[in-house]
């Protein structure tokens, strides 16, 4: 006879496990770890911390720093947003991405805040976070 955990396979499995991003120590002195709906942001936050080309094996992984030397204009805001949205659906398929906008704060004109609101596929949670891109337009 199988136990109730054999036949059913974790719920939270899909969501993920795995060292925190970045790295750090537990209280314990060893690596910390995350899992679930933390493991889906870090794994959001490093697509966005990672530029293209940047990892050998997976040229196509990371998202916008290639727009890091754009000009600070609704152009650039516009395809930031774009890219992002592009990256996210491809390369994070435990959510859904639902809405992704772009604000300049009032007197920081290469301040740019990404918001971005998405589901959990797996227990269909809708959150957010805002990621802060700096524009810092090339002389």
């Amino acid at each position: 006879m199988l136990t109730p955990s054999a036949r059913a396979p974790n719920p939270r499995a899909f969501r993920g496990a795995g060292l925190a991003f970045p790295l750090a120590i537990d209280p314990r002195g060893k690596l910390a770890t995350a899992q679930a709906e933390t493991k889906i942001e870090q794994a959001i936050w490093l697509i966005l911390s990672t530029a293209k080309r940047e990892r050998v094996m997976r040229p196509d992984y990371g998202g916008i720093h290639d727009l890091v030397f754009s000009p600070s204009n609704p152009q650039t805001v516009s395809r930031v947003i774009d890219q992002l949205r592009r990256a996210l659906v491809s390369q994070e398929p435990r959510i859904d991405v639902l809405d992704v906008t772009g604000e300049v704060p009032p007197g920081e004109p290469n301040l740019l805040l990404l918001r971005i609101d998405y589901r959990i596929r797996e227990n269909n949670a809708v959150t957010n976070m805002v990621y802060p891109f700096f524009v810092t337009e090339g002389a």
